[in-house]
């Protein structure tokens, strides 16, 4: 696990991708279709220690992970995507450079 110098988000990545501990932790603790550290990793192409890694990364509850799920809420709130019509059609609003990075920033 390392972090990702070219990504928004804090959390930890599966070293050398794209992928990041939450999503794998995500398939892992899901209630209505868990995976095991095996089908995940061979999902995505990654070992099975570096699964595990994640699981155990997350399980810790880092504040990172949640930091990153705040300011995810925060750009939804901010461009409409909360709003219950967004799927139906609603608009997407396009925050200026400022206020996209005061939701980065905090």
């Amino acid at each position: 696990m390392a972090p990702n110098p070219k990504s928004a988000y804090k959390q930890l990545f599966v070293k050398g991708t794209r992928i990041r501990a939450r999503v794998l932790y995500g398939l892992f603790a899901s209630v209505d279709e868990p995976m095991t550290p095996e089908e995940i990793a061979a999902d995505y192409c990654v070992s099975v220690e570096a699964v595990r890694e994640a699981i155990t990364y997350c399980k810790s509850n880092p504040p990172e992970i949640n930091e990153d799920l705040l300011r995810e809420e925060r750009i939804m709130e901010a461009t409409g995507m909360n709003d219950p019509d967004y799927k139906y059609g609603g608009k997407y609003k396009i925050l200026p450079p400022a206020a996209l990075a005061r939701i980065l920033d905090s």
